[in-house]
This record gives C-alpha cells, sequence and structure tokens, in this order.
C-alpha cells in the first residue's frame, strides 16, 4: 500500500500538497514548517544557498525571498519541471545528491527539507561527505526530517504515516543519530530541535 499511495502523492501535485497540508499541522502549519530550519540563520540576497532534494521547490520559494543566488538540486526530472514554474526566480540542476556537480566550497547554505529520510545509511552518509565538501568554510547545512518520538501520542500518529507513505529507508532514519554523523563527517558544531512531540528534527550543522 505504501508504495501506492507514495506513487500517488509524487504524481499528482495536489495530492502531494494536500499531505504536505495535514503532516505539517503539528508544527503550525506548512509555512511554518518551511522555515524552521532556517531560524536565527543570517540569510542575505548575496547568500550562496542550495535547497538540496529541492522537490516541486516548496522551500525554494521561501529561499528565494532572501537570497538572489538560490539552486535547487533533484534527481527528478518531474519535479525540476514543477519546482521551475513554481518558483522561476532559482537555478535548478538535476543530479543525484552524492554526487553533486559544483566545486569544492561554493555555497554558503545547504538546506534540505524532509529528504534525507529518502536515503539508504551509505548512501546518507555520501551525501552527507558532499554536503560538507560544497559548503565554504563556516557555512551551514541546515535540515529537518523524521525523529524517533518522545511522545507516544505522536509516535503512532508518525507510524501510521510511514507505513502509508513511505518506504525502509524511513524507518532507518529513526535509528540513525544524525548529528553523531554529522560530526564524523567533520561538522565542527551541531545543534538539534525537536517538534510535533519529539517526532520531527531539526538540525543546524556547522562546517
Amino acid at each position: 500500500m505504501a508504495t501506492i499511495l507514495r506513487d500517488l502523492s509524487y504524481r499528482y501535485q495536489w495530492l502531494y500538497d494536500a499531505l504536505a497540508a495535514v503532516a505539517t499541522l503539528s508544527v503550525g502549519g506548512e509555512k511554518r514548517f518551511r522555515q524552521l530550519a532556517l531560524q536565527s540563520l543570517t540569510i542575505n540576497p548575496e547568500t550562496k544557498v542550495l535547497d538540496l532534494c529541492c522537490g516541486s521547490g516548496q522551500t525554494t520559494q521561501v529561499l528565494v525571498k532572501y537570497s538572489k543566488h538560490v539552486t535547487g538540486l533533484d534527481a527528478s526530472p518531474l519535479s525540476l519541471k514543477r519546482a521551475r514554474q513554481n518558483v522561476p526566480q532559482a537555478e535548478y540542476v538535476e543530479a543525484f545528491a552524492e554526487m553533486m556537480p559544483f566545486p569544492d566550497q561554493y555555497f554558503d547554505l545547504v538546506h534540505s527539507s524532509a529528504a534525507m529520510h529518502e536515503m539508504e545509511p551509505e548512501q546518507l552518509r555520501q551525501i552527507l561527505q558532499e554536503v560538507y565538501r560544497v559548503l565554504k568554510p563556516k557555512g551551514v547545512f541546515a535540515m529537518s526530517d523524521f525523529h524517533q518520538p518522545k511522545n507516544p501520542i505522536f509516535g503512532f500518529g508518525l507510524v501510521i504515516f510511514l507505513w502509508l507513505f513511505e518506504t525502509e529507508t524511513s524507518w532507518q532514519l529513526l535509528k540513525t543519530d544524525l548529528v553523531a554523523l554529522l560530526s564524523q563527517v567533520g561538522f565542527s558544531r551541531c545543534a538539534r530541535t525537536l517538534y510535533a512531540g519529539g517526532s520531527l528534527q531539526v538540525i543546524q550543522a556547522w562546517k
């Protein structure tokens, strides 16, 4: 069932948008959700920003309000087509996150919203290494994704959501300490904040 519903949600933009709206109610709605990983960060018009696994551009739309230099990267041609239509102010690159076609120390900020749970463990490590590579010194990786809930009420809701719409990699991420993994990759400082009963983690990691 998860595969069918998952495929439908990616095929039809209206269904994806409806799911996102419902899933983000616990943190105050999608508008607030898209801002969570960016809180307290300094982003100006000259900040070079990468929206990693940008999808259809939901957070890219937020980022272009701050910076004139936003790049969205995704491996899905369909997602990038939608992103170009939704947010034409950004530039877009079709590529895999673990093999980014950017030079070393190119971006000031790399952002990722609810994408790392799509990755196999070794793939995830490769992506984080790539993020570290393309970030400038003192650059920031800001991300949000699932986390093992602390509150059983939120835990039940997350289990149902993952069962219906996600794959095995999401369950693997719940067992992964992303802060520890980011430290292993080389990030010098990581801050994690939990939301929605602990079912959502927001991490900011500095190179």
